[in-house]
């Protein structure tokens, strides 16, 4: 059984990693920041960051019925943008938890998902979706910042204090 704590305690400190790793690529100027790199799904820094941030607004959007998606990049030019959207989407993933009842958070329940698919979904599994999809994505930012000549500090890990 998930409980509301220990799903925030989890977000809060993908959430610290998160906020590292903004900024390190605040030190990357505007043109690294949207330098196009081959080999990723995302092709630059900035549309990374873009995608993880967006990942979590989709996914509580959907726990609240809603699709949700700041589909246009262009709106977030700076680490700055992104850091703002980054807060924003955070305290909305905390404002759901916090009011989120055990039984809702452990009981799967359908939910209408991109294009309109119908899927049965828990939703703790749910909130957990965007907190490991951010690890995958911030390796792909380092990597692509060593690329850059900009290699990431220690730490971005998994906070364990």
């Amino acid at each position: 059984m998930y409980t509301k704590e220990a799903l925030l305690d989890l977000h809060d400190r993908g959430h610290r990693s998160l906020r590292k790793l903004l900024t390190h690529c605040a030190q990357l100027s505007a043109e690294s920041l949207d330098h196009k790199l081959e080999g990723f799904g995302y092709p630059t820094v900035r549309l990374q960051l873009h995608h993880v941030i967006g990942a979590e607004e989709y996914w509580i959007g959907v726990l609240q019925g809603k699709i949700l998606a700041e589909d246009n990049d262009a709106d977030f030019p700076t680490v700055a943008t992104l850091e703002a959207y980054r807060e924003r989407v955070a305290g909305a993933t905390c404002a759901y938890l916090e009011t989120a009842p055990a039984a809702e958070l452990n009981t799967a329940r359908e939910m209408v998902t991109w294009q309109g698919a119908t899927r049965r979904l828990v939703p703790a599994l749910v909130v957990l979706r965007p907190i490991t999809h951010l690890y995958q994505h911030q390796g792909q930012v380092l990597a692509m910042c060593r690329l850059l000549g900009m290699p990431g500090p220690d730490g971005l890990d998994f906070p364990l204090d």
